[in-house]
């Protein structure tokens, strides 16, 4: 082949990056074909360095043939970026605004989308409970990455994150001691296994897998930014489906319903805390 017909480099990784992706989904039907190229390069490249391979080709190989790398590209492919009552101001504002809604439900559902290892899941059964309405709620917290989940049930984060954890617990408006929560070890905080007494753990795909049950909330916060505009659509129309009318959307402080085909569907609960309600 002559230099002049040769695709510059950087054609040359578009396609290894479509043909890498291509060759995960086909092999273990998994889909990444619509995540934002910008952070999607940066992870892909982190693991290629790990794994000391040159090319995207050459990932893709080790993919297809050895599982256990999947499963590193798997880890570093996930959003697992998290603390506990991460944007104490959500947390606040969830207690004062959403709270007094749920509390006249006699049963009340949450889907936690994107849970990763479950920060925000706990920080979450700390609230309902402080709230008093734990008792009748079922949370489902799902993630695409089953090792996070595993980790998400274990409940053991690092002990020197716990300063900053009781940080944003206090400034989320916590009514309790938050070391009363976990007992600290060695190995790390271990919180306590009741906070999870009514948690659902379970694989989903925002990408492929469809509504599995009605929500009064649906909180799936700091996910959508690494997906593109036609996938971000997609995932709007999923949770819609899953709300009932009066239904609690939490996103992100950097995602929003607005320019989406859903924006019309809702109002606003807190514009800053990215908080909707379903009303049509």
């Amino acid at each position: 082949m002559t230099g002049e017909s040769a695709l510059p480099s950087s054609d040359v990784g578009a396609i290894e990056v479509e043909l890498l992706l291509e060759a995960i989904h086909r092999r273990y039907a998994l889909d990444f074909r619509s995540y934002a190229r910008g952070s999607l390069k940066r992870r892909l490249a982190r693991r290629m360095e790990e794994e000391r391979l040159e090319t995207l080709s050459a990932l893709q190989e080790r993919v297809l043939r050895d599982p256990r790398c999947m499963e590193r590209l798997l880890l570093d492919l996930s959003i697992n970026v998290t603390a506990m009552f991460r944007d104490p101001g959500f947390y606040a504002t969830f207690r004062e605004r959403v709270v007094p809604m749920l509390r006249t439900y006699p049963f009340i559902r949450v889907w936690t989308a994107g849970c990763s290892t479950g920060e925000e899941v706990y920080s979450l059964a700390i609230l309902l409970e402080e709230e008093g309405i734990y008792e009748r709620t079922r949370i489902y917290a799902t993630d695409i990455n089953e090792l996070v989940l595993g980790r998400a049930r274990d409940g053991v984060f690092p002990i020197e994150k716990m300063r900053h954890y009781t940080d944003n617990y206090i400034r989320a408006g916590g009514t309790r001691a938050f070391s009363d929560y976990y007992v600290a070890g060695y190995d790390g905080a271990r919180f306590r296994q009741s906070l999870v007494r009514n948690v659902v753990f379970a694989r989903h795909n925002l990408v492929s897998d469809g509504s599995f049950n009605e929500f009064n909330v649906v909180i799936c916060r700091n996910v959508m930014i690494y997906f593109d505009k036609s996938l971000q659509a997609h995932v709007h129309r999923l949770f819609y489906d899953s709300l009932p009318s009066f239904g609690v959307l939490a996103l992100g402080r950097r995602e929003s319903i607005r320019f989406t085909p859903c924006e019309q569907l809702y109002e606003e609960i807190d514009g800053s805390e990215k908080l909707y309600r379903k009303v049509r």
